[in-house]
């Protein structure tokens, strides 16, 4: 799989179907190896004696000079340790500055592991050349490469931090010693799976000077939104794993006054790096937050090693759920869970990674007699007064057995306790986990809820496992909308199931199936669910025609087939003399205009035609009749809809030309020639012009996605670049800025 936004091409990223673009630059010779993970080949280098080797890329990629850049490669080596490195080129290929290199890798590793860099590059450097390093004992000796990137960095999105503090491979100038430690680099030999593109060869480490408690904080500050929960989580690898490692979110007011501090204390399962969680609400003073990592009790010259700092909005279980991610996901203890009753003790699991569905751990309940206890969460604001709510958790039989009986405690603005609603007791499946639901009603004048679990042992030293606790109005499944404004209906699916293949037909009355389109081309059953919440604008809808919507959602390892069907919705056109031109990649370009005159259809064919000798009638050979071909005509009225026709056709993509129903016009995409674009005999500042669109018939396209950047928000851009000059220096079009497109 192509790493997103990379410079090199396919065959360079992954060494398939050979080592192209590659080429020897020092002490080695190629050959083509196997046992790849991006693709079955990777690029062997081979010595040709004892020293160092390297291996260049043939082509000087361009860069943009200021503009900060990262490369990494997975590397194999049982004998030799290795560095990656950039090359910085002028345009006569001359170089520029000073080679950036990696660190070497602490030691050999015939596993595969990431090396890598990043930096800026140098005034003057138009072009770049990746090099690969290693030093051989002898000749003849052997070190793969494969899974190489060159490109912008690779930032973990919606991270409040940028890239020099989320990451270790420029410097570790985003990070202090707030107690007790020295702070530096290094580069173990970490494997990383081929897909995780947001670690790179270089981690961050952090030495207690002394024994004791040791501690460094971001230098960054981001900014917060009082009452917004945040999560902030980093990979760690504890020296051993008795080690108290920790990983800390604080917030702080106007005057930087810290205003609290939430820990969450790694189980170890390993010295390897593990993602450590912890999350909390933003105060109503807050104004930054900042995140801190340690060790409580550490050794003299004991090392934490930190990889991926992020501080984000903390994820939601459900989408609309009340209960906040701590008490959801149990990724730093129990939360505010309580036992209220019964002799059951609560916990949080251990140790990392032992067990678990969202994150890393889950709240573990063991009861040592055959007896009923009571668990209950906070109280939590409702969203709606009155509606029905559903309750979802999911659950794990470690230990004995139990009984579940699952409800909602309601109470009133004032605090009074409304009652409990619950659901019937029932035996709690086995084995593995499993999802259970229930719907309750809150009753009037119900403002807070409280999540309720009775849970009765059945055998002694009985334990269960709980996680993914989420409480949300019970909305409809699938709901359309129409907007006439953007010619487009918003189709929203709630409750997916995760890790599900998705296919999405629009449904017209005749009862005709058309795939609908997505990010990655169309929803044709190969596009995996990744959320619970899935919202699609589909902009090809048909114009002032009833059209429904089919999902169908079918379990990759059984093949078991959900369907969803919608109500049917109509998309208004009120202007018959107007008609839609879109892009199916780029929405954000589509556009109306009147129509002066329909084309005059022609279908060419090919043909060629034979004189027979003696026979009357030629013989004609010809192919299958082509599609539809002629001139439309149209008029815009205003300068900002000759710029939004001219935007529309920049790009030559194929488009969608859609006329009003009763027309005469079908829904038809079309590819543009050559346009003209004409006065209409009014004066010099009359804005009118008139159109002659060359139009051939297309098929509708089925690679082509809905072009955007898949959750990038403003959050983002502010993360990365510190000025608006920034942005002009780096986007050349606000298009370019909300796709993520550079400059250079």
């Amino acid at each position: 799989m192509a790493i997103p936004g990379n410079m090199l091409s396919a065959a360079a990223e992954s060494m398939d179907p050979t080592f192209t673009g590659w080429r020897p630059r020092l002490n080695c010779t190629f050959l083509s190896g196997t046992g790849g993970r991006n693709g079955p080949k990777v690029l062997t280098v081979r010595s040709g004696a004892a020293g160092e080797t390297q291996a260049e890329t043939v082509t000087g990629y361009p860069v943009t000079a200021g503009q900060t850049y990262q490369v990494f490669a997975d590397a194999s080596s049982a004998t030799e340790a290795e560095r990656i490195g950039l090359l910085w080129l002028d345009d006569t290929y001359t170089p520029v500055g000073s080679t950036l290199w990696s660190l070497t890798t602490s030691a050999a590793s015939a596993s595969w592991h990431r090396v890598g860099v990043a930096g800026p590059a140098p005034s003057g450097a138009t072009r770049v050349r990746i090099i690969l390093s290693s030093t051989a004992a002898g000749a003849l000796v052997s070190h793969y490469w494969e899974n190489v990137y060159l490109g912008v960095p690779i930032r973990t999105t919606g991270n409040l931090f940028g890239f020099g503090t989320e990451s270790s491979e420029i410097d570790a100038s985003g990070w202090v010693s707030e107690t007790n430690a020295t702070i530096s680099r290094q580069a173990p030999p970490t494997s990383w799976a081929v897909d995780w593109y947001w670690s790179g060869g270089q981690v961050l480490a952090m030495t207690a000077t002394a024994a004791g408690n040791a501690a460094m904080i971001s230098v960054e500050q981001p900014t917060v939104t009082p009452g917004v929960e945040y999560q902030a989580y980093a990979y760690l690898s504890p020296p051993t794993t008795a080690a108290s490692a920790w990983v800390e979110l604080r917030f702080y007011d106007a005057t930087n006054t810290q205003l609290s501090a939430t820990r969450a204390t790694l189980a170890a399962t390993s010295t390897g790096f593990q993602r450590q969680r912890v999350s909390a609400p933003a105060p109503g003073t807050a104004v930054t937050a900042r995140m801190a990592v340690g060790l409580v009790g550490a050794s003299a010259s004991q090392v934490l090693r930190v990889e991926q700092a992020v501080i984000a909005a903390a994820p939601t279980i459900q989408a609309g759920s009340v209960l906040p991610y701590v008490d959801a996901s149990f990724e730093q203890g129990v939360g505010s869970w309580t036992k209220t009753a019964g002799v059951a003790t609560l916990a949080r699991s251990t140790p990392w990674g032992a067990a678990a569905v969202d994150g890393s751990y889950c709240l573990t309940v063991t009861s040592t007699t055959a007896t009923g206890s009571t668990i209950r969460s906070a109280k939590y604001p409702l969203v709606a007064d009155g509606s029905t709510y559903r309750l979802m958790y999911c659950e794990q039989v470690a230990a004995g057995g139990w009984t579940l009986t699952r409800g909602v405690r309601w109470y009133s603005a004032t605090n009074t306790d409304l009652g409990l609603t619950s659901v019937a007791a029932a035996s709690a499946p086995t084995p593995g986990w499993w999802y259970l639901f229930g719907d309750l009603t809150a009753p009037a004048g119900a403002t807070q809820a409280a999540v309720e679990l009775t849970l009765t042992a059945t055998a002694t030293s009985s334990v269960i496992r709980l996680d993914n606790v989420a409480l949300w109005p019970a909305l409809p499944l699938v709901t359309v909308t129409a907007t006439e404004a953007t010619a487009s209906v918003t189709l929203t699916m709630r409750e997916l199931p995760l890790d599900q293949l998705i296919k999405v037909f629009r449904v017209t009355a005749s009862g005709a199936l058309t795939l609908v389109r997505g990010p990655a081309g169309l929803y044709d059953g190969t596009t995996v669910v990744t959320s619970d919440l899935m919202v699609i604008e589909d902009y090809e809808a048909p114009l002032g025609v009833p059209v429904s919507y089919r999902v169908e959602i079918t379990d990759p390892v059984g093949g078991d087939v959900q369907t969803r069907t919608t109500t049917t919705v109509t998309v208004p056109h009120t202007d018959i003399n107007r008609a839609w031109l879109k892009d199916p990649g780029n929405p954000q370009r589509n556009t109306t205009a009147i129509v002066q005159r329909a084309p005059d259809w022609a279908r060419p064919i090919e043909q060629s035609a034979y004189v027979v000798k003696g026979r009357r009638n030629k013989v004609v050979l010809g192919g299958r009749r082509q599609g539809l071909e002629g001139d439309l005509t149209l008029w815009t009225i205003s300068d900002e809809e000759r710029a939004a026709l001219h935007w529309l056709l920049d790009e030559g993509h194929t488009i969608l030309w859609q006329a009003a129903p009763g027309m005469g016009v079908a829904d038809m995409y079309v590819s543009v020639g050559q346009i003209g674009e004409g006065r209409t005999g009014g004066t010099a500042m009359d804005p009118m012009r008139s159109w002659t669109l060359p139009l051939t018939e297309q098929n509708m396209p089925v690679t082509t996605g809905v072009n955007g950047s898949a959750g990038r928000t403003w959050t983002d851009v502010v993360a990365e670049f510190a000025t608006c000059a920034d942005l002009l220096n780096t986007f050349a079009t606000c298009e370019d800025l909300l796709l993520d497109v550079r400059m250079g």
